[in-house]
């Protein structure tokens, strides 16, 4: 073999649709697969929570656990080691006698970071380094405009790659990789090892989620087509009890154990074998939207962490604890609320419904910094994909790309629509169970005969809301539009 290339793996768990795999294959290359389990990303966020938690911790080594698996079956196996990336994979260079490190870049600031650190060592030591996209529908190359030109709203951009720019299909995996050079793998650690404790499984969630891409392709299998599911995916994608609502695919994507060209190669399928219609398209249109706020924070930078956000807003947010921790464990007084904040707490999961409602109401209700809010999810979600969320909390923030003045959402008209007999709710909140649909969703309206009829006492068994919904929602409003922007 007349070179060997390191792989370093980051965000894209799997063997399949990865061109790092395809090119050193073709080279004839000795291939040394390396993952890092980065101490960073198990320290605190800024606002002291853990900034990965027990659900994607775990969801996270059970990943790197398959992806070990999934080499071993192609002859080759998978190094792992915990420390910082740009001193470690060096070490694995200069030890092996490597020509070439390729690995998946990232957009985000703190992932670019490390990615410079790293490649400036390399180079100083003669090692060609390669980089490669392997998280997105469009490789950079094929977008109709570069990065500053990227259209600020979610439609032009949408509109004009839909026009102008090809989706590539998938890669296959390969049948066959070489042997690892005489190497320790070392061994992948465990929760405990982070001081993190095992989530215990609460049968109320809509999936008991497990890492890894050989999940990640079943559950797709299942969605798809054993279930045919993707044929209603527009009508019950705004769902929040059960699991077909939504395709459920987010975990896997924010770690690469799934590749979305790999998804939209099998949508094209499903179109041609089974049926296509608005559902079909509308999958690829929400992975869209994710592409989208990658490139955001490819073209923004770090502006999309600052408290002003993307376009500049300097709101003074409050940071009140006190009903921060309402929020967060689910007692706010406002069912819907409470019940989606619980989930969360619960399982590491929430529907997207669920997540632009807790959002609204944070920022647009209780007026609290949104970083607070965007950290809790960073901290808690499996799902946490970093420029997702920290783009969709700019925009319910209206600090955003892409936001339109004060918009909130009306939760009693949200409960309405998406929750009407109150299902959800009593799923989550067992003290409300006893009332039915039409009581469930404003609880403090209960006269104190309906009160005592159902055994549920507002202001003891559940707690009377936080503030008056549309008062609170005005005096945010005036906050908001006597905000001034800052560049």
């Amino acid at each position: 073999m007349s070179q060997r290339i390191l792989i370093w793996y980051r965000n894209d768990l799997r063997v399949h649709d990865l061109l790092t795999l395809k090119e050193a294959v073709q080279q004839s290359a000795a291939i040394i697969p390396v993952y890092c389990f980065d101490d960073r990303l198990f320290d605190k966020t800024s606002f002291g929570f853990a900034k990965t938690g027990n659900y994607r911790a775990q969801f996270l080594i059970e990943s790197v656990a398959d992806l070990r698996t999934s080499l071993q079956q192609l002859g080759s196996n998978l190094i792992v080691r915990r420390g910082l990336p740009e001193e470690i994979i060096p070490a694995i260079a200069n030890k092996l006698k490597v020509d070439q490190v390729s690995y998946s870049t990232e957009v985000a600031t703190e992932e670019k970071q490390v990615e410079n650190k790293l490649k400036q060592v390399l180079l100083a030591k003669k090692i060609k380094v390669n980089t490669y996209c392997s998280a997105t529908l469009y490789l950079p190359q094929d977008l109709p405009f570069n990065i500053k030109q990227i259209p600020e709203l979610y439609t032009n951009f949408r509109k004009q790659v839909e026009q102008k720019a090809t989706i590539k299909h998938s890669i296959l995996a390969p049948n066959r990789l070489p042997p690892l050079p005489d190497i320790e793998i070392g061994e992948i650690p465990t929760l405990a090892d982070f001081g993190l404790s095992t989530p215990k499984l609460d049968g109320r969630g809509v999936l008991n989620f497990k890492g890894g891409e050989t999940e990640a392709l079943k559950r797709l299998d299942n969605y798809f087509w054993k279930q045919d599911c993707l044929k209603d995916y527009k009508r019950t994608r705004n769902g929040m009890l059960g699991e077909n609502y939504s395709s459920k695919f987010s975990p896997w994507l924010a770690l690469g154990c799934i590749s979305p060209r790999y998804i939209n190669d099998q949508v094209m399928k499903y179109e041609t074998e089974r049926i296509k219609n608005d559902s079909t398209y509308w999958l690829i249109f929400e992975l869209l939207w994710r592409e989208f706020f990658r490139l955001m924070v490819a073209k923004h930078g770090n502006q999309i962490f600052k408290i002003t956000g993307m376009q500049g807003v300097a709101i003074p947010w409050k940071q009140d604890w006190q009903r921060f921790d309402l929020w967060r464990t689910g007692q706010t007084g406002y069912p819907l609320i409470d019940a989606n904040m619980r989930e969360l707490a619960a399982t590491g999961f929430m529907s997207n419904r669920g997540r632009q409602n807790v959002a609204s109401f944070l920022t647009k209700n209780l007026g609290i910094d949104w970083r607070m809010g965007a950290e809790w999810f960073e901290s808690l979600l499996v799902d946490y994909d970093v420029c997702s969320n920290w783009g969709n909390w700019n925009y319910t923030a209206g600090v955003g790309n892409d936001a339109r003045g004060f918009r909130y959402f009306n939760i009693a008209k949200q409960t309405t629509n998406y929750d009407p007999q109150g299902e959800y709710i009593k799923h989550w909140l067992p003290e409300l169970a006893s009332l039915p649909g039409d009581k469930v969703r404003e609880p403090w309206k209960l006269t104190k005969d309906e009160q005592k009829r159902y055994g549920v006492r507002i202001g003891v068994d559940y707690p009377r809301p936080l503030v008056d919904f549309f008062k609170s929602v005005q005096a945010n409003k005036k906050i908001f539009e006597a905000a001034t922007i800052v560049h």
